[in-house]
């Protein structure tokens, strides 16, 4: 990311769920707010091209972040009967299940960690559209390349001692592998049994055919362009031998057909996702 400048990627996303809202039949994941936070411009610009957003690249990328949203909200809501407290999302974005956390009256409390200058783009979003920043949340900004998770949750009340739910969608690509995997180690060694954490990752693009590693390559120099270059790619295989060896005692990688067949059977529309997209399910 470029210094100073919040995520372009992060917005994209949240466009990405917005048009999720108007444009898919049935809806997946439902997120009522996600139209306010991106703004007048966002919300118009799904009015306006809806071709855009139909493209079957469009239709791959949407596909994968509503069923990532999804997928971790049902896991908390698991997690939460549990006993659970503590929700930290890593690299929140424009997320926005803080605004309609439904699980605050019984003391769910949500840290949002994020670069500074995302979060601080965030606020003035949630300001313009009028959407109150509840008492459950705390803002926690963080730059994961010179800063660590344990540095900067501590210093805003996280409870190392309570078990505790971590989502990090949309990031771990945009890593290095160290500080990625130190991240994680700080989860599997500073929080309790029980705690647990969702994430997704691409897998690498040379495990797949010519066409599918032309079409990866045209998205990687997108991004590259925009200043949010891919760094990261993993062996689904080898990353769940990785977890399991730094603490984690119960990983289930959740690959393309396992997503499609859960979120996206039996559609008449293009929604689905492609092959490089896996989620990932660690617990302590």
């Amino acid at each position: 990311m470029k210094r100073d400048r919040p995520s372009l990627t992060a917005h994209q996303t949240a466009i990405m769920r917005a048009a999720h809202q108007l444009l898919d039949n049935p809806i997946i994941f439902k997120d009522p707010i996600a139209l306010s936070i991106i703004g007048t411009q966002g919300a118009s610009d799904i009015h306006s091209r809806k071709r855009k957003f139909n493209t079957r690249l469009s239709c791959y990328l949407r596909a994968i972040v509503v069923a990532r949203s999804k997928f971790v909200e049902e896991e908390l809501s698991l997690a939460i009967k549990r006993g659970v407290r503590q929700y930290v999302i890593l690299g929140a974005g424009l997320d926005t299940f803080a605004y309609r956390n439904q699980y605050s009256v019984d003391g769910l409390k949500v840290f949002e960690v994020d670069y500074p200058a995302t979060q601080a783009w965030k606020r003035q979003q949630l300001n313009a559209a009028k959407i109150p920043i509840p008492k459950s949340l705390t803002f926690t900004p963080i730059d994961f390349e010179k800063q660590t998770l344990e540095n900067r949750l501590l210093k805003v009340g996280f409870k190392t001692n309570e078990p505790s739910f971590f989502s990090w969608l949309g990031v771990t690509m945009y890593l290095t592998r160290e500080t990625m995997m130190t991240t994680l180690k700080y989860i599997s060694s500073s929080t309790p049994a029980d705690s647990q954490i969702v994430f997704d990752y691409i897998i690498s693009p040379s495990s797949q055919n010519i066409i599918r590693r032309l079409g990866f390559r045209l998205l990687a120099h997108r991004l590259a362009v925009i200043g949010e270059p891919l760094q990261n790619f993993f062996d689904p295989n080898l990353l769940v031998k990785d977890l399991k060896t730094i603490g984690f005692t119960q990983v289930e990688d959740i690959g393309p057909k396992d997503i499609n067949t859960r979120f996206f059977n039996n559609r008449a529309d293009k929604l689905r996702v492609g092959v490089f997209g896996h989620l990932m399910k660690a617990q302590l």
